[in-house]
C-alpha cells in the first residue's frame, strides 16, 4: 500500500477495464479520472513507459507467451534505467526516496 502522500488521484484510459472503476476508487481512497478520447498526453508517464517496453515486447505481442520471470526481468531492467527527466535517478531510486518523504 501506498503512503498517503503517493495517493492523490489515478488517471485511467477509457478500457473496458476500468468497468469497475467505483470499485477501485472506493477501496483505495482515490479519486479515479479518465483521459480524453485520442488524447495520449494526458498520460504523459503512461505513454513514455508503453515505448520503453516496446523495446522487450512489440506492440501487439502475445505477453501469454512469456514466463512470469520474463516479465519481471523487463520490468526490473526498466526500473534500474536511469531516465534523464528523473535527474538521472532510475525508477527505483526516485520511488525509494518518495516513500521515505512525507
Amino acid at each position: 500500500i501506498l503512503p498517503a502522500h503517493l495517493r492523490g488521484s489515478l488517471t485511467w484510459d477509457q478500457g473496458v477495464e476500468m468497468a469497475h472503476h467505483t470499485a477501485i476508487r472506493l477501496g483505495t481512497n482515490m479519486d479515479v479520472y479518465f483521459c480524453d478520447a485520442a488524447s495520449p498526453w494526458q498520460r504523459g508517464s503512461n505513454e513514455n513507459t508503453n515505448g520503453l517496453l516496446r523495446q522487450y515486447f512489440p506492440k501487439g505481442t502475445n505477453l501469454s507467451t512469456y514466463t512470469a520471470d520474463d516479465l519481471l526481468a523487463a520490468a526490473h531492467e526498466l526500473n534500474e534505467r536511469p531516465r534523464k527527466t528523473l535527474d538521472w535517478d532510475t525508477p527505483a531510486e526516485r520511488f525509494a526516496k518518495l516513500l521515505t518523504t512525507e
